[in-house]
Order: C-alpha cells, then sequence, then structure tokens
C-alpha cells in the first residue's frame, strides 16, 4: 500500500519555479506512514500526462496530482484523469456558485474560462479550495485506487490537504502508523567514510539508516515506522547513541542543529565570547553566526578584513609577513586570529584567509585553499589548513570556509571541557 506524487506543469520542467509541492507532499506522506517510492513531474500534455498515470495507477493505491487545475488551455490534469478512465466531465453547479462568489468578493466579475474549473469527473467528490478558485478531487475511479487533485499554488495545496486529504486518508484506516526521522549531522569526514565506519547499520530494518551528503558535511537520516512519535524515537534512539559513539568529534548535531548554534551553545554555556576576522568569506562567517537568536550573548563583532592595509591597519598583521608569506598563509591567518581576539576583547579569536575563485589561485596556491586561524583564551594561537578543490565554484567555497572554521573552533573547545 503505497502513494505517488504527480506534479503537473511544463514550468517546472523549465525549471521557472521550484518544485516544493513534493517536498512537502512527501513530509506530509512520512507523517501519516503512508510509503511512497515515486516522484514524477510531467508537462502540459495529455498524451505524457496519461502515460504516467496507467504506470502509476498500476503500483500505488494513492495517486496525489499538483497542478493543472487553472481556467486556461494547458490546465488539463482534471480532463485528462477523466479521459484515461472513460468517465465524462461535468459541470458542478455549486462549484460554479463558489468561484462566482470569491470574484465578488475582490470586487470582480468571473471570466468565462473559470467555468472550466468546475468540471469534475463524474462520481468524484470536490475537495474544497478555501482561498483559491480550482477546487480539487478526490475520487475513486476503481476499488483499490484513491485519486486526490490539488491546485499547484502551494498555499492552496496546505491547506487543503490539511483540512481535507488527511481526515479522509485517516477515515479510510490510512495514517495509523508514522515514519518518524532523526538526521545525524557530521563534518570533517567524507561520505564514504563514514559509510564505511556504520556500514552494518545499513542493513536495519527498523529503524533504518542511509546517509546522505552535500556542502561539506554528511548526514545519516535514521528513521522508524511506528503508531506514534514516541514509540518511533524509542527504536530511534538506542541507534541513534550507537552512531553517535563510533563517529565520535565528527558528529556534532542532529536535525536542525548548525554548526554555528552548536558552537554558539558550547560559548554560553562556557561564558566565553567571540569576535571573527575575515577575508575570502567576506562576513558569511559573521552571518551564519548572527543568524542565530540571541547570539550576542557571546559574538561581539567582526572584520572584514579583505584588503591587506585592513589585516595590516585593523588586526596588526605583520607587513613583511603578508610579504614573506603571502595573505593566504597560517601565518598571516593566525595574526589575524590574535589580531581581531585583542582588537575586541574576546576570548577567541578566529580568522579565514584563502582563495575562493574562479582566478587568483597558482600551482603553489591553488583555489580552494583556504587557512584558519584560532586564538584562544590563554592567546595560544593556532591554524587548520583545508583545501576543498575548484569543482565546488565560488560560493561553496565559502560557505565550507565558514563552516570549517567553525568546526575548527568547535573540536578546540571541546578539549577544554
Amino acid at each position: 500500500m503505497s502513494a505517488e506524487i504527480i506534479c503537473v506543469g511544463t514550468e517546472m520542467l523549465l525549471g521557472d519555479i521550484l518544485n516544493s509541492n513534493a517536498q512537502y507532499l512527501a513530509q506530509q506522506l512520512a507523517q501519516l506512514g503512508i510509503p511512497h517510492y515515486y516522484q514524477t513531474v510531467v508537462g502540459d500534455n495529455p498524451a505524457r500526462l496519461k502515460e504516467v498515470i496507467e504506470i502509476a495507477a498500476s503500483r500505488v493505491q494513492i495517486l496525489i496530482f499538483t497542478g493543472g487545475l487553472g481556467p486556461t488551455p494547458d490546465d488539463l490534469t482534471c480532463e485528462t484523469i477523466a479521459d484515461f478512465f472513460g468517465v465524462p466531465l461535468i459541470e458542478r453547479a455549486d462549484i460554479v456558485e463558489d468561484i462566482t462568489e470569491k470574484f465578488a468578493q475582490r470586487g470582480r466579475v468571473m471570466s468565462a474560462n473559470n467555468r472550466k474549473q468546475a468540471l469534475i469527473p463524474q462520481g468524484a467528490e470536490i475537495l474544497p479550495n478555501p482561498t483559491g478558485t480550482a477546487p480539487g478531487i478526490i475520487w475513486q475511479p476503481r476499488p483499490g485506487l484513491t485519486i486526490f487533485t490539488f491546485p499547484g499554488v502551494p498555499s492552496e495545496m496546505y491547506r487543503m490537504w490539511k483540512e481535507t486529504a488527511v481526515p479522509f486518508l485517516k477515515s479510510q484506516g490510512w495514517g495509523q502508523e508514522i515514519i518518524y526521522s532523526r538526521s545525524l549531522r557530521f563534518w570533517g569526514i567524507g561520505e564514504s567514510a563514514l559509510a564505511e565506519k556504520v556500514a552494518p547499520y545499513f542493513n536495519l530494518t527498523n529503524p533504518t539508516v542511509a546517509p546522505y551528503a552535500g556542502k561539506g558535511e554528511v548526514r545519516l537520516r535514521v528513521s522508524a515506522k511506528a503508531t506514534d512519535a514516541a514509540t518511533a524515537e524509542a527504536l530511534i534512539t538506542p541507534i541513534e547513541k550507537q552512531l553517535i559513539e563510533i563517529a565520535g568529534l565528527d558528529y556534532y548535531g542532529a536535525d536542525d542543529d548548525t554548526l554555528a548554534s552548536v558552537v554558539g551553545n558550547l560559548l554560553r554555556s562556557a561564558g566565553e565570547t567571540l569576535s571573527v576576522a575575515e577575508s575570502c568569506t567576506g562576513g558569511g562567517l559573521g552571518q551564519m553566526l548572527t543568524e542565530i537568536s540571541g547570539s550576542s550573548d557571546y559574538f561581539w563583532g567582526g572584520v572584514i578584513s579583505y584588503d591587506n592595509s585592513v589585516k595590516v591597519g585593523l588586526l596588526g598583521v605583520n607587513p613583511e609577513d603578508l610579504e614573506k608569506f603571502g595573505a593566504v598563509s597560517a601565518t598571516v591567518a593566525e595574526q589575524m586570529a590574535i589580531g581581531v581576539k585583542n582588537r575586541l576583547s574576546t576570548t577567541w579569536g578566529l580568522s579565514i584567509t584563502g582563495i575562493a575563485g574562479p582566478t587568483g589561485g597558482t600551482q603553489a596556491k591553488p583555489v580552494g585553499l583556504v587557512y584558519v586561524g584560532l586564538a584562544g583564551p590563554d592567546n595560544e594561537v593556532i591554524s587548520f589548513e583545508h583545501r576543498l578543490g575548484t569543482i565546488r565554484g565560488r560560493s561553496v567555497i565559502r560557505y565550507v570556509s565558514a563552516n570549517a572554521a567553525l568546526d575548527n573552533l568547535r573540536r578546540q573547545m571541546l578539549k577544554s571541557f
């Protein structure tokens, strides 16, 4: 017993809009414990939409359509579904009345083409749209198959799903279980290396463990199916503890944790403060830190020392060292860190200097070479070298550099706890 999501609209195939509806519905199905293994995006083409329906209807019990319910000629979802199952469309007077009233509330007269939205397959029930003019349908064209249609406007679909679709599914015996997931987050270890460490856990059936990676971090999704969240958590917790123990310091948090929030909690718990000096990240590190509400408790500020004159004038970097070692060097990163720490009188000073590209690299110092400097409570100074490569691109190098700096600070702080 499973569901399939079918999103209709050429604009998604062209990349004009992001298909957020599929993500939302996938999350909602998981909350109801309804498995779904396929998602399809198809353009506004009846023949191709019928092909998709034929395949999907042969393998699932619930088909969920979004898009193609508007008044224009390319809005073909309902009529194509009806045609596929050999059922006529009928005009519902109550839908016409509802659309007319909504136009009147906006001081407008309903256009003739909006009557198209009142046509639904014979035998289908209306899935009310409280805010828009396009209703959906709930239809069981044959035993064992239920069809839902929703407009493509996300806000309309969300409300229709929660207010009508979910209660209907539960009334039909669906949603008796949930799929509950915990996302464990790791930094400083590659996906393949982590996967090798935890390989036996990938064979579990309930809960299940699956890896995925992106922008420098790796995650392990631990999912359990159960009748309620508490039971699911009880299944997940022992596996979670084992995975964290295996990963050691490479594990930094779970779910909505970020390196910035985790570092912030460490600083707040220790009663310590932080300042930053940034070159290639151009303020990105400070932005990450200040995205956390209450970060003023521990983050005092920073210096964007993009030009060498700022490194010298504000941070006290030795111009002779700049000349000898270059701005992208461990020596300069360390001097930037101690300089901002002393300038802002904080417990910790954290710096970043590097080559974000795509230009500026050399054989000796390629694009993606980044140095992080860290000055600690006793004015001890250390540095870390990161080689991030060129394939990621400038914005990703900057993003990963800022997170790598936070991770360096996190690990150093944990050593002193």
